[in-house]
């Protein structure tokens, strides 16, 4: 018998002890954004009830910057012994090739799928003091007043539906960057920039309390939360082909038992109906968690949609 072979066969007798044996210290997660963002706040709360039903915690460690590309970096040059796992957005798993030239991973060959825990429905609000209750008058006032309204959105692929949408109607609005939800907030509410799209937790007491109108949402369906808020397919407008999501992954060589057990906590804690409801639902959050084999071919169809985005808008990579 070869040495590579009695390797390989010794590699696959291991691995059911391997995820029996696992964790047996604390499991660190990489995110690509700040504290109190969405997937810093999630994970933290998967942390809590995997420390109950595992008895070691979820440290999250956030590594924001870089166009979102810092946070992936760490995670590909993490070890892959199943101690770091990572929840990275959408442009960092797929966007960023194709919007950038030095992207210092692959984000096809430098990590392994886990899961998706769930789409963040995004809401394409204006300040109330607008008075458009519609993406069609919405254009119409930009046009009334041209170059004086602006936008922001936290994303590529936002800006990029944005993009296409202003195209298609003329409308005139100008993009200022985001720097952050609670600014991107306060621009709408004092009308510094008083047209946003970005995630749907960021409006929900605002959209209630009158001072901010939705416009429409990107899910596929209406939220339960604000079924008045019509969906971009309603309007006839094609949606963001990705919608926009935070994919938990590791490092790529990170053993696949180890993957499973994890997803498959994930999942189970996702699936509480409590955990769900709160967490999720009320925070405008649409529950997901594929399997890694789900999720690997929801990635690939994702990426092949980015490069087509990216190349439609005629933008030049940086």
């Amino acid at each position: 018998m070869t040495r590579i072979a009695a390797t390989l066969l010794a590699t696959l007798a291991c691995a059911p002890a391997l995820a029996d044996d696992y964790p047996s210290r604390p499991i660190r997660a990489i995110t690509a954004t700040s504290a109190g963002g969405t997937s810093d706040i999630f994970m933290r709360l998967i942390g809590d009830r995997v420390l109950k039903d595992w008895g070691q915690p979820i440290i999250v460690e956030n590594r924001p910057g870089g166009n979102m590309m810092i946070g992936g970096r760490a995670c590909a040059d993490a070890p892959n012994d199943g101690y770091t796992i990572c929840i990275l957005p959408i442009e960092t798993l797929s966007y960023a090739p194709f919007l950038y030239k030095n992207v210092p991973y692959d984000p096809q060959k430098d990590f392994v799928p886990i899961t998706n825990p769930f789409f963040n429905t995004q809401v394409l609000v204006a300040s109330a003091a607008l008075e458009v209750k519609s993406l069609d008058e919405l254009a119409a006032a930009s046009k009334a007043k041209p170059r004086t309204l602006s936008y922001t959105v936290p994303s590529a692929s936002l800006a990029l539906f944005l993009d296409r949408w202003k195209a298609k109607t003329g409308a005139d609005l100008v993009r200022v960057p985001f720097r952050g939800g609670a600014e991107a907030v306060n621009g709408v509410l004092s009308g510094a920039t008083p047209v946003a799209m970005f995630g749907l937790a960021n409006w929900i007491a605002l959209l209630r309390g009158g001072q901010v109108r939705g416009l429409a949402i990107d899910s596929a369906a209406r939220s339960p939360l604000f079924p008045d808020i019509p969906t971009l397919t309603e309007l006839g407008y094609a949606p963001n082909p990705t919608r926009i999501y935070f994919g938990i992954v590791a490092p790529a060589g990170t053993p696949a038992p180890i993957v499973h057990k994890l997803r498959d906590e994930i999942a189970a804690i996702g699936s509480d109906p409590e955990f769900r409801r709160r967490r999720l639902i009320e925070m405008g959050l649409d529950p997901v968690f594929n399997t890694p084999q789900e999720f690997a071919a929801y990635l690939e169809q994702d990426r092949a949609n980015a490069g087509r985005v990216v190349r439609e808008s005629g933008l030049q990579t940086q």
